[in-house]
């Protein structure tokens, strides 16, 4: 399992990750790294994790000058890189190398603007995963308000040949 900072009182010791953690777990960096903190892990099922959203992020600048709002496309990426870490967890894949790539997204859905300032709770769960192909269920919220749910799909690849 990856290095982890805490364990929950759950009924999994599942790890909770930090940034250090997450940092080991994912390939992303800044400015694409959507994920600041996993605050609940459970193993083959689901994940809770949060991205502060603050107005230095880059794409703040041009969307929208004036009314600055987080693209929904970027709500679905914060998504994605949650269930990366669900998948690596899961299918016992961290130090393998292996990148977890989007195959579709489907029934994406955008019900609040979500603007600088804001905590933005990340829940993640598998609906259906095999070795290599995961299909996930997506839900971003601020404080209990959905901003964003999907459905997608993504498979495990292979790290790329030096």
């Amino acid at each position: 399992m990856s290095e982890t900072t805490e364990t929950t009182g759950a009924a999994s010791a599942a790890p909770v990750y930090d940034i250090r953690a997450i940092l080991n777990a994912l390939p992303h960096r800044y400015p694409l790294l959507l994920v600041d903190r996993v605050k609940s892990l459970e193993i083959g099922e689901r994940i809770h994790a949060v991205k502060a959203v603050t107005f230095n992020e880059q794409f703040f600048q041009g969307h929208f000058p004036g009314r600055p709002i987080m693209p929904g496309v970027l709500q679905i990426e914060a998504l994605a890189q949650t269930a990366a870490i669900l998948a690596i967890e899961t299918l016992e894949l961290a130090g393998s190398g292996k990148l977890v790539y989007f195959m579709s997204i489907d029934e994406a859905k955008f019900r609040a603007p979500v603007e600088p300032g804001v905590l933005l709770d990340l829940e993640v769960g598998f609906v259906q995963k095999r070795a290599r192909v995961c299909k996930f269920w997506g839900k971003a919220s601020i404080e209990g308000k959905v901003t964003c749910e999907v459905q997608f799909t993504a498979m495990v690849a292979d790290p790329p040949s030096s």
